[in-house]
Formats: C-alpha cells, sequence, structure tokens
C-alpha cells in the first residue's frame, strides 16, 4: 500500500480521465437508489482491493459528455436518491468529478446527495490541493481511508475494514471536526 505526502499526488499528472463503469440504478453504492460512478485509477494500491483493475489510470474507457449527459438523465428518475463517485480514487479523477457534481448541484440543489468513497484519510485530505477539497465541498457522505486486509470485516455497512469512516462532510467541514454519518 502506497502512502502519499500531502500535495504529493496530483489528478493533473495522473488522471487520463478514464471511467472503469457507470452503473445506474444500483443498491449497494451508498443509501437508497445510487446512479454509481467508478473512475480509473488509483496509486494507493491497497492490498485485497476489490477493483484491482480500476487501478491503472488507463483501464476502462474515455470519460465523454455522452456519458456525462446519460448519468443526469438517470438522475432525474424519481426513485434515485443520488450520485455515487468511486472507483479508482475519485479525487485523483478531479478532471472529470468536479465537473458532474457542480452540474449535479446546479440542476438538483440538495435533492439528490452525493456520496464518494476515497482511500485518502479526513485528516489527509484537509492538507490536499485546492481541487480536491472542490471536489469534496460537493460532498455529502464521504467514506474514507484506505482498505486494509487484515481488518476486514464482511459486515460492515458501506465500508470494508474496521479502520474506514464514514463521514457527514457537510457536518465535518462546517465544525472542522470529524463526524461521523453513521
Amino acid at each position: 500500500m502506497n502512502n502519499p505526502k500531502p500535495q504529493e499526488w496530483r489528478a493533473e499528472a495522473l488522471s487520463a480521465n478514464y471511467i472503469a463503469d457507470y452503473k445506474p440504478f444500483n443498491f449497494v453504492d451508498g443509501e437508497g437508489v445510487r446512479c454509481s460512478l467508478y473512475v480509473s485509477g488509483c496509486p494507493f494500491h491497497c492490498e485485497g482491493c476489490y477493483n484491482k483493475a480500476a487501478q491503472s489510470f488507463k483501464y476502462g474507457k474515455p470519460y465523454t459528455e455522452e456519458l456525462e449527459d446519460r448519468i443526469i438523465a438517470d438522475l432525474w428518475h424519481e426513485s434515485v436518491q443520488g450520485l455515487t463517485l468511486l472507483g479508482g480514487e475519485p479525487f485523483l479523477n478531479t478532471g472529470v468529478c468536479l465537473p458532474l457534481v457542480k452540474r449535479v448541484r446546479a440542476l438538483f440543489d440538495d435533492t439528490k446527495d452525493i456520496w464518494s468513497w476515497t482511500g485518502y484519510t479526513w485528516e489527509e485530505m484537509m492538507q490536499e490541493t485546492p481541487d480536491k477539497l472542490e471536489l469534496l465541498s460537493y460532498i455529502d457522505v464521504l467514506v474514507d481511508g484506505r482498505f486494509e486486509q487484515d481488518l476486514f470485516d464482511p459486515n460492515l455497512a458501506f465500508k470494508g475494514s474496521i479502520n474506514q469512516r464514514i463521514i457527514d462532510v457537510q457536518a465535518s467541514l462546517a465544525s472542522n471536526k470529524v463526524v461521523l454519518y453513521m
């Protein structure tokens, strides 16, 4: 597993703007019915990663405007609670994720929530680049921290290892400390 120094990994240097997959109308990547975008590229290389293929920044296919339009159309469905960003590492794919979340907020305001997973801890994220912090500002719920195989628990909701946290991002940003979502 890799542990970056603050601001060491930069989206503009690493991301190829590829996505591993897009799954509309699923029930596993957060609460409710979700539209999930799996971005490509993750240099954390956690042992036991469930999506090892997506560690390559060139895995899958390029993100397109047509796909973004499809995601937005899918989010209009009344049954969809929100968007989920995962991968790969969404915070190293800000060129894809930032325009999408901005568009989601412009169209849906807070009627659709946005979840994301990241290998960064909250504390690491607070020392990161402006693009990562901007993306974070649009997120409602963040599952933080690297997956640790020796801390794996198959009974955990929305996370794989007990070191990971499910964070209420907006409450955490407002109080300047981690506020758990659940």
